[in-house]
Order: C-alpha cells, then sequence, then structure tokens
C-alpha cells in the first residue's frame, strides 16, 4: 500500500483547525511533518496523523479519569 501524504490545509480541514495551527504543530514538532520539492512545502503522513488523533484522545481519557 502506498503512503499518502497530505497538506497543510488537507489536515487542517481534517482537524477543523486553521493552517496556521496546523503550521504551529509542525513547528513545535508536535505534528511530524516532511517539506518536499523546490519550495519547500510541507507533507504530513496520513498514518502519523492518525496516529497524532489516536494519542489526542488518549490523552483526553487520561485527563478526563484524573478529575
Amino acid at each position: 500500500m502506498a503512503t499518502k501524504f497530505m497538506t497543510i490545509a488537507d489536515v487542517a480541514e481534517t482537524l477543523n483547525v486553521s493552517t496556521a495551527q496546523v503550521r504551529s504543530l509542525i513547528h513545535t514538532g508536535t505534528l511530524p511533518a516532511i517539506q518536499v520539492g523546490g519550495r519547500g512545502q510541507w507533507r504530513i503522513e496520513q498514518t502519523i496523523l492518525d496516529k497524532y488523533i489516536e494519542d489526542g484522545y488518549e490523552r483526553t481519557r487520561r485527563r478526563v479519569q484524573e478529575q
């Protein structure tokens, strides 16, 4: 199966956040991404985004249980 890469706009739409928020996640290292092409456009692997989302659910579960 081929690896699917998403643009910042794709990720922003999936997470229902702004592209600036996605860029912030990338620049802080929270969401791993790569730069491709001569213009250095960011791409995020679909499986990495899926893991980020699942980790978010787990962090939320733990926070709710601690309350």
